[in-house]
């Protein structure tokens, strides 16, 4: 079992001069991590947060139609949403409308092998808290991998020197990472990718992935270096890329019987060839995701089918 703790919100656009109507879409980070692991077949279980309204039944059936099994954590807020008001030329304005009130650490699923989370949930007050103690217990227990996506959302954080600290400490406790090119450029402006995640691995995850978007990505283990590049695509949008490339990634390891506390150590002596297969189907979902509107991720049939029904 893979248990995702995070948020799930509905993504609406809102045309120019409309009030109140636009299309409405689920969405959140680790609820599209949830849909493309269980699109792909592992167990799933996420833990989140969304309100009894219409676009909590959105979401509902949207994670049920993928098969991925909810525990929603009680919370009086309306279910949040992130909103772009479109111009007459098109150009987006945001408006969040968020809620993450988790009042204590929730308990993973039984039979966790690996704690994914990520995003919001380990960046938005107060329930960020709640998600950093569960990381540090379940490190502390060492009974499952814990994955971390940062997922930066520059606009919702107080600062980048408190985002830096409590990103840096929250990796201390993963034993994987995946983060992205942009979310390290605006961590640590000037860095170079690769000596950012040599630093992070030196804390503390056995593997550091960095996507660096058409460029591919670049894995850092304890004793070596591998890149990946990315296929050549014809991309209706990159919604929802990130997460898809996280779910390939912890699909393949589980596959590859590498996740739960017992395989830390196999996890930490991974070599060349296991991770250059790893990035392989990560960047392959991603790319399928990106060649369909939204954050569609496919299903492993769909997978094993691609690139014979892509178009370039």
């Amino acid at each position: 079992m893979i248990t995702v703790v995070g948020e799930s919100l509905v993504d609406v656009v809102r045309a120019a001069g409309a009030v109140r109507d636009g299309s409405a879409h689920p969405g959140g980070s680790p609820a599209n991590v949830s849909v493309g692991l269980a699109r792909l077949g592992a167990p799933v279980t996420l833990i989140t947060q969304f309100g009894d309204d219409d676009n909590g039944r959105l979401l509902g059936d949207h994670l049920a139609a993928s098969g991925v099994r909810v525990r929603r954590v009680p919370s009086s807020a309306l279910t949040s949403t992130a909103t772009a008001v479109l111009d007459e030329h098109g150009a987006a304005r945001y408006v969040f409308r968020l809620a993450w009130d988790l009042p204590a650490p929730p308990e993973p699923a039984e039979g966790t092998r690996c704690l994914h989370t990520g995003s919001l949930a380990t960046s938005l007050d107060p329930g960020a808290r709640a998600v950093e103690e569960l990381l540090a217990q379940q490190r502390a227990e060492g009974s499952a991998t814990i994955s971390l996506d940062p997922n930066i959302r520059p606009a919702l954080l107080p600062s980048r020197e408190l985002a830096r600290s409590r990103t840096e400490r929250q990796v201390a406790h993963a034993d994987i990472v995946k983060v992205s090119e942009e979310d390290l450029q605006w961590l640590y402006p000037g860095l170079a990718p690769y000596d950012i995640a040599r630093s992070w691995q030196r804390t503390g995850p056995a593997l550091v992935i960095v996507t660096l978007g058409a460029a591919g990505s670049l894995a850092v283990t304890q004793g070596d270096i591998v890149r990946q590049p990315s296929p050549v695509i014809r991309v209706a949008d990159t919604v929802g890329a990130g997460d898809a490339f996280t779910a390939g990634m912890l699909h393949w390891l589980y596959d590859a019987d590498l996740l739960g506390g017992d395989r830390r150590d196999a996890l930490r002596g991974i070599d060349r060839q296991d991770v250059t297969q790893l990035l392989d189907m990560a960047t392959t979902t991603a790319a399928v995701t990106c060649t369909r509107p939204g954050a569609d991720p496919p299903t492993l049939l769909e997978l094993h089918a691609w690139p014979s029904t892509a178009s370039v």
